[in-house]
């Protein structure tokens, strides 16, 4: 059983940046990849990125690449989403999920276990 708390949603200006956090229960990244997907109002959730469980593999979404930036610190249990440029479509609950192979693409179905989100607002 993994357990993922997610922090660090807030509302921020259009062009702005945020860096989410999601803390794991202990040992969890030494057997499971993390991904972050995130669900717009009215949308399906949709995977943003993944670190693989040796932490090598970091597949994005197209619209996270160049932008967005997934890395951990196994000390710590945590993994990090920062996030750069942010742009009002970039609006919704992030999530954290565990999955044990960073799939391409990112699928829901896939994932074991999921935090419970945080929410992202980006103003234009």
């Amino acid at each position: 059983q993994a357990q993922l708390v997610e922090s660090g949603g807030a509302l921020v200006p259009s062009g702005g940046s945020l860096r989410l956090s999601c803390v794991v229960s202990k040992n969890v990244l030494d057997r499971y990849g993390i991904a972050w997907f995130r669900q717009a109002p009215g949308k399906e959730r949709e995977g943003v990125a993944c670190i693989s469980s040796e932490g090598t593999y970091t597949p994005y979404a197209a619209s996270a690449k160049g932008r967005f930036t997934i890395s951990r610190d196994v000390a710590q249990n945590t993994v990090y989403l920062q996030m750069n440029n942010l742009k009002p479509e970039d609006t919704g609950t992030y999530y954290c999920a565990a999955t044990t192979y960073c799939h391409e693409p990112l699928l829901r179905q896939l994932m074991d276990y999921w935090g419970e989100g945080a929410q992202v607002t980006v103003s234009s």
